[in-house]
């Protein structure tokens, strides 16, 4: 059986984005919790020289939607970086998400051998589409998505591997 381009993406990016969301409310809980502000999270880095969360969110949702978009041949859609809340970022998921589901398998099946072009370091660099989805946009993807995951684990939010995966297709959560 082969995969299609739809099923490679589409549905990764719902189930993880879906499950962050999850660990955002979870943030948010701990925060009550403890009674901090939970906004102080959105800083909150691994490294001085990596992005905070607010940032590392923002990169996966973007990811999630330009590439159903430039696989679909459609214009991407500009969402603006300006969450200031935990509740920011899940309507930001949120917004991502729609759009993401709005695609039919039919806009993204056959996009493999598709021209996607787009600017790493100032230059134009093109891939073929099946080569930018696996070789480049997933492991982009989980990697934001797990920094974000990481950054919340650090500062003491109770989350564990099941909040990270989320729901998981044929395990019947």
């Amino acid at each position: 059986m082969t995969l299609a381009m739809y099923q490679i993406a589409v549905p990764p990016f719902v189930q993880t984005l879906t499950a962050l969301a999850g660990v955002l409310a979870k943030a948010e809980t701990h925060a009550a919790a403890k009674k901090f502000d939970p906004a102080v999270l959105l800083a909150s880095r691994l490294a001085p020289d990596m992005f905070p969360l607010s940032r590392q969110v923002e990169i996966a949702c973007d990811f999630a939607k330009s590439t159903v978009a430039r696989l679909a041949g459609v214009e991407v859609p500009s969402f603006k970086n300006e969450e200031k809340s935990l509740a920011d970022l899940r309507a930001r998921m949120s917004k991502t998400l729609d759009y993401v589901r709005s695609f039919k398998p039919s806009e993204i099946d056959g996009s493999e051998e598709r021209d996607v072009t787009i600017t790493l370091a100032g230059k134009p660099v093109t891939f073929k589409g099946q080569a930018y989805l696996i070789h480049f946009v997933l492991p982009n993807f989980y990697f934001h998505a797990t920094v974000a995951y990481a950054i919340l684990r650090h500062n003491g939010v109770e989350l564990g591997k099941r909040d990270f995966m989320g729901s998981v297709p044929g395990l019947g959560e």
